[in-house]
């Protein structure tokens, strides 16, 4: 296929493809929190927010969240609105199909050796383990898809609002901008949708608090990952050419 040499167009199924997976896999690792001051070897921080406190707990899917922020801002940049969000629903679709044969692969009948197949590594019943594991609640699932393409959406309206008034300059701060929108809205639709009107009911003060504790991580992790996106710059210019990714960036703004 001729197209395909295009090295614009290989590029963008690159960033496509990585995109999705990361997203995907985003979802899927979720199911497990993980301690912050113990990954890193530190003495637990104690939090005290609205009359809530806690450590520093996180969903496994936000190590890879950040990496999705840098992926948005890097096809805004070189395929414009209607790239981003071709990504966004086609990512968005990808997941609902994961966990639509997660389901169907938990219901399968498990082989009599195999529920017992890990006690010596203290897994007493794998078939309740991968349950546990891949059936995530409908709610935080929902939640997760629906606060994705929400925050997804306004990202690529933020992103293209600051480059109108910066031109070409500061790309750093049209993608940490339109991050720092996107997920704000992100961070606490999730929870509202999996936690408050969930079955669990979460008081207004915890969710409002573990919104803002997330959406602080969050930021701080975007903002570590500035050089990644002038990286990511420097690795398509020298794929495409200065003239090349220039001219995708020109009709990426015109379709603003």
């Amino acid at each position: 296929m001729r197209q395909l040499d295009d090295r614009a167009v290989r590029l963008f199924v690159a960033l496509a493809a990585f995109f999705c997976a990361n997203a995907v896999l985003a979802e899927f690792i979720g199911v497990k929190i993980f301690a912050l001051e113990g990954t890193l070897g530190i003495a637990p921080l104690h939090w005290n927010l609205l009359g809530q406190s806690g450590t520093l707990d996180f969903t496994a899917g936000t190590v890879i969240w950040p990496i999705v922020f840098i992926m948005t801002d890097t096809v805004n940049e070189y395929f414009g609105k209607r790239g981003v969000r071709m990504i966004s629903w086609l990512a968005a679709g990808l997941v609902a199909y994961g966990f639509l044969f997660a389901y169907i692969a938990i219901h399968l009948a498990p082989a009599t050796w195999w529920v017992g197949a890990a006690k010596e590594q203290g897994v007493p019943d794998y078939q309740a383990a991968f349950a546990a594991i891949f059936g995530q609640g409908m709610w935080i699932t929902v939640g997760s898809l629906v606060a994705f393409l929400i925050g997804q959406l306004i990202d690529i309206h933020v992103f293209h609002h600051i480059r109108r008034r910066t031109g070409e300059r500061h790309a750093w701060l049209r993608a940490t901008g339109s991050t720092a929108v996107s997920q704000l809205v992100d961070s606490f639709v999730v929870l509202y949708i999996a936690f408050v009107i969930g079955p669990q009911h979460w008081p207004t003060s915890l969710f409002l608090a573990v919104g803002t504790l997330n959406y602080c991580y969050k930021m701080l992790a975007a903002i570590a990952l500035i050089p990644l996106l002038y990286l990511a710059r420097a690795g398509i210019h020298r794929y495409l050419g200065h003239d090349r990714a220039a001219q995708l960036r020109e009709q990426a703004a015109g379709t603003a």
